[in-house]
Formats: C-alpha cells, structure tokens, sequence
C-alpha cells in the first residue's frame, strides 16, 4: 500500500487559503479563490503525484507527493505571470513532468495567445523548453507551441510526441534557413528537449491525433481560404496500422449553425478503431470508424432527446472507457465494466452521493486518482490502490469552503410565453423556505454551450448571499440536439433572449422572486443576454451585471476580422436586420435598470471595447452604469484576488440596486 504520505502535510501547504466568513468581503474573498488544487496527476508508477496550487494573484506552485516514503508535498517551481498561466502538467516519467503554459500578448494592439511546453524535473532542479525557440530569422510569431498527442512515442518512455509548427525564415545573406511551412509531429525527448521529426510538415494540417501506443493515425486537414481566413470545410484522414498513407476518414461542413459531419474524438488500438461524434436524427450519437480499411462506421450510443457530449478517458495512454452525456445531471456509461462497477460503489461510499471522475491512472491502472463533487460539494481527489482495495483522501479542491453549507441546485422545466417547455436549475439560499426571495436569472455564456449540474462557484456565491439562482437552458443552448440549437444564440437572440426572460416571468409567478428584487446576471454571451434583456422588456429586472459581454453584434464582427476565424464568427452573426436590434448598445435608451459592467483589457473572446461602448452609450442616455475593468486579465479573469474585488463588487450593486 503506497498511500502512507501525510494529509496533514499537504493540508498544512493548502492552510493559506483564507478562512471563510460571512460578510460580503469574507464570502467574496472565499467564493472568488481559485480551486486550491487546479490539476492532479498521478505518476506512472504510482508513486508520486503532483497538483497545481494557484496563489491569490496571478502565482502557481507545482507541488510533489512522494506517496511512497510519506513525504510533505515539496513545492518545485513557481509561475508568477499576469499574463500567462499553466493550462496542464502531467507526469511523462517517474522523474519528469510535462506543462504546458498558456498566455496572452500584446503584438501592438492585437491580442495574440500563445503556448509552450515545458518539461521539469521532478525535484524541481532542472527545467527544459520541448516548444522549438524561433530565430531573427523567423518570418512570422510562433504562436502555437505544439500539442503533446501521446505521453510515450511509439512505446519509448522518456519522449513525447508533440505536434510542431513549422515556419519559413528569410533565406536572405544564408544558406541555412528553413523553408518548411504548416505542422508536423515531432518526438521530443523530454531530458534535453532535443526533437526528431515523425511527420514532416503539412501545410493545411489542424491537427493530428496519436493512438494508444503513441504512433499518429489521424490528420484534420483545414480549408485556408485566399484571404488567410479560415474555410468551412475539412477533412480528416487516417492510416492502417503500420502504414504511412493517408486515407480519407470523413468530411465535415461547419457552414451551418452546426457542424456536420463524423468528429473523431479517440483511437482504441486494441478495437483498431476511432470514436467519434456524429449527427443521427438531429441528435449528437457516438459511433465507432474501424481503421483497418473497411472503413465501417458502427453506432456505439444514442439516446433519445439529448446529444452525447463525448467520450471519457483515463490514464497515460488516454484509454477510452466510456461515453459522456447529461439529462438532467452528467453521466457516463462506462465500456469497461469493472470501471462501472467502481464508480457506483464509490458514489454509494463517499457522502452525499458524489459524481465520480476517474482523474488520472497510473501506468498499469493499478493506481486511480477520483474526485468527487456535487452540486453542494466542491469537490475532494481520492487515491483508489486496486490491489488492496483500499480508498484514500488526497486534497479539496476548494479549501476555503470546506464546512460550508452550500444551496441545493434543482434541475426544473418552466414554461416560455410560446407554450415551449425550458430546462434549467434552480438554487435557493441554504435553509430558505424559497418564498419571495431577491433572485437572480443567470443566463449561460457560449451561446453554443449549456449549464450543468454541479460545483458553480458563482452561483454558491449569490446562494451564500441570500439569492435564489436561475440558470436556463434557453433555446440556442447545446446538448438537446438541432432544433432547440436553431440558428444559434446571436441570429435568434430574439427566442433565446424571450427564454430568459420568461424564466424570470415564472420566477415571480411561481412565488419565489420578489418581482422588486429581481436581477439579470450573465458572463459572455450570458453577459449579452443579460444586457438585451434589458431591450426587450426594461421592467422586469431591476439590476443588471454583465461579465465580458457582447454589447454590439457588429462590432463583434469587426473585431475578429483581424483574426483567422474571421469567416467562423461572420457565419454565426450573420446578416439581417437582427444585428442591429440584437445590439444592446444600439438601445441604451430602453434601459431602466442599473447596469454593472466587468471586463479584462486582456480578452480575446469579447473585447473591452464592447464593455467601454456600453457604458459610454448608457452614460450618454443618462442611465446608471457602472464599471470595473482589470488590467492584464483575460475573458475568464483567472485570478483570485481579481475575482474576488469583482464578487465584492456585485455583491454591493445588487445590495444598493434591489432595495
């Protein structure tokens, strides 16, 4: 049995976190924190683990577990950028761990994201950049760092297979520069990041996609149009077994509100096949594409009324295990029946009746990391030892709330003003009777997207404070198949905007929303929805606060002309007279409700622009407006402290507005 380390060592690192109260300052700063543990992983032999510890501002502490000799974690390297931060770490060997840093530039005044990908030594002494460093000669910014696709290159322990962007160099006044232009795969070794390549470089390739022994078989090949923007239209390929051609596997057409066409998702060598999403009576299904050259596409899951989201995955080799989908809550079904098995027992074991994720594994699988959460739980990391059957604690993934009492999420229908019936979740404030209550319609972002059961640290906070929370599943949502889609959140903003409305109309007629104190609150496109809530009926809500919003459908288009996705957000705004009268900044004259607006300068998703246009055209009508912008941050303002001055921040405009 390995897990003899000391959780009290580890709980003594995790102690700094700030102890939670119940002022708004306390809660604020509580609820705001980042999870106390952002990743996990679990060596391959199961000997050590290592998390990701996220300070109050922008700091990250890698940390180490010796689970074998008992050992206090051991902090081995800090990251402390504004404008960058670690997006993964997991282990490569026994004594070398692979991250990959994600951040953000500004190149003149266009925000340019990047990525690197770093490996460390396991005590922290040695540091090695596998990203290739570019040359005065580069004729362009290496933007893309490379994606590692497999942990062991075609078996070898100690190299990975990374994709890598090649770009040309000025052949100018030399006769070495590279010509090469697109991506190919390389396997990089992880000691001395010395690289080789396996694929040469491919000019309209995306992406490619490793199989569980780490040898590349699939290809997405992208359609660049003339004008450098992105096409609508592309392909994947893939190969036999010990075979260098490329074979034609599907086509997919993103011209549409969605995409159609068969997505790979993950190979299963041993099955020689590829799962993948594809579309079957207007519903996402899973299937399964044999990659021998029969070229047979088998269904593996459908289920009626609902779209399977997609596969779930364990261990270093990325094993597929099962199939992700949500009703009312998330689920998976499992193809490995002893990994089913263990999952119901564990959910039955642990307090409240857990979601169980399979975390990580260690090389043989003997060794499962867990984490189980609630809607009421924040979640807590368990070590599961096969071989003796024995269920271990790690760490809580959200230190500063343990103990706390959090409200109860309840899935729920309403109905629209059409006769359409609407899920969504309900959250009242712990011990609340749900009678007559300041209540909050929050509106997801996407639009492609949709809410779920579970941990939302937003919605804990406006529960802790006494509000009761509506998050609808407003048409335009994702996950109920094509038609409820329709034509998408913006170009239908009209059904999706009277969706949310008519949750906050049944909120009131149902006797849980004190009609006075009722508020419209959204991040992104829920921000949008929030705000063109306003346009549409003024009266209803009595506050509203706007996270990174959209406040003009045009500007929205203009400003991502100067990216390469240019085409992807013209097709989903499209054109018409929705555009203007789906702008909220075109309408500030509608609105009667205070507006509280949020926004990092450092937002590549929405521009700040958006939020300084809203407010400038509220504050010229003469309405009540309010602004808090961070410096630096992105659109998902991934900083603690940061995040708590803004819930600070809404709690007192909510508070002041809903008198």
């Amino acid at each position: 049995m390995r897990s003899s380390f000391s959780l009290a060592a580890i709980a003594a690192v995790l102690s700094a976190a700030p102890a939670v109260g119940q002022t708004l300052a306390e809660d604020a700063a509580a609820f705001g924190a980042r999870q106390s543990v952002a990743e996990i992983s679990i060596s391959p032999s199961g000997d050590k683990i290592l998390y990701i510890q996220p300070g109050n501002q922008s700091d990250e502490t890698i940390y180490v577990v010796d689970l074998a000799s008992g050992g206090a974690p051991k902090g081995i390297i800090t990251m402390n950028e504004a404008t960058a931060r670690l997006s993964w770490c997991q282990w490569a060997t026994d004594e070398r761990i692979v991250c990959e840093i994600f951040g953000t530039a500004d190149a003149g005044g266009l925000l340019l994201s990047f990525t690197r990908v770093i490996s460390i030594a396991a005590d922290g002494s040695d540091t090695e950049m596998l990203t290739p460093t570019q040359t005065y000669k580069t004729m362009g910014v290496l933007q893309d760092g490379g994606d590692v696709i497999a942990l062991e290159a075609n078996g070898n322990p100690g190299e990975v297979l990374m994709t890598k962007r090649y770009i040309k160099e000025d052949s100018r006044n030399t006769r070495l520069f590279n010509d090469k232009e697109g991506l190919g795969v390389d396997r990089v070794d992880v000691v001395n990041g010395k690289g080789r390549a396996v694929e040469d470089a491919a000019l309209r390739a995306v992406s490619y996609m490793a199989d569980e022994e780490g040898r590349v078989r699939i290809m997405l090949a992208g359609d660049t149009r003339a004008s450098g923007y992105d096409g609508s239209e592309y392909r994947y390929l893939y190969r036999k077994k010990d075979s260098k051609e490329w074979l034609p596997l599907s086509s997919i057409d993103a011209s549409g509100p969605l995409e159609v066409g068969f997505r790979p998702l993950a190979i299963d060598s041993a099955k020689n096949v590829v799962y993948g999403i594809d579309r079957k009576d207007g519903y996402d299904a899973l299937f399964a594409f044999s990659l021998d050259g029969t070229e047979t596409k088998t269904e593996v899951l459908s289920i009626d009324g609902i779209d399977v989201d997609g596969i779930a995955q364990i261990g270093r080799q990325r094993r597929v295990v099962g199939a992700n989908f949500a009703t009312e809550k998330s689920y998976t079904r499992y193809f490995d029946e002893e990994l089913s098995k263990l999952a119901g027992a564990f959910a039955k074991a642990l307090p409240g009746d857990p979601q169980i994720t399979i975390a990580d594994a260690s090389a043989d699988e003997n060794e499962l990391v867990l984490i189980a959460s609630s809607d009421t739980n924040p979640g807590k990391a368990y070590l599961f030892e096969k071989d003796t059957r024995s269920l271990s604690e790690l760490l809580d993934l959200r230190l500063p709330l343990v103990g706390r009492e959090m409200g109860a999420m309840k899935p729920i229908t309403y109905t629209a003003a059409d006769g359409t019936e609407v899920p969504g979740y309900l959250t009242l404030p712990p011990g609340s009777d749900g009678k007559n209550l300041p209540t909050i319609v929050m509106p997801h972002g996407g639009p492609g997207s949709r809410d779920v059961w579970g941990f939302d640290w937003l919605v804990q906070f406006f529960a802790a404070r006494g509000y009761a929370v509506m998050q609808p599943n407003f048409r335009g949502s994702a996950g109920y198949g094509s038609d409820w889609f329709g034509k998408n959140g913006f170009q239908a903003w009209d059904t999706a905007i009277g969706d949310v409305n008519d949750a906050g109309r049944w909120l009131v007629a149902q006797g849980i929303a004190d009609p006075t104190k009722l508020a419209a609150v959204g991040w992104s496109y829920g921000g949008y929805a929030a705000l063109q809530s306003q346009v549409v009926d003024p009266d209803l809500y009595k506050a509203v606060v706007a996270i990174a919003p959209v406040s003009d459908l045009e500007l929205l288009r203009e400003e991502n002309r100067k990216y390469t996705s240019y085409s992807y957000w013209d097709r989903v705004i499209g054109n018409g007279p929705h555009v203007a009268a789906g702008s909220p900044a075109r309408h500030a004259d509608r609105f009667k409700a205070p507006v509280l607006l949020v926004h990092g300068t450092f937002d590549q998703n929405t521009s700040v622009a958006q939020s300084k246009l809203m407010e400038d055209r509220l504050q010229s009508a003469g309405k009540s407006v309010d602004y808090l912008e961070f410096d630096g941050l992105d659109h998902n303002i991934v900083h603690s402290q940061a995040r708590g001055i803004m819930l600070k921040r809404i709690g007192e405009f909510l508070e002041g507005s809903l008198q």
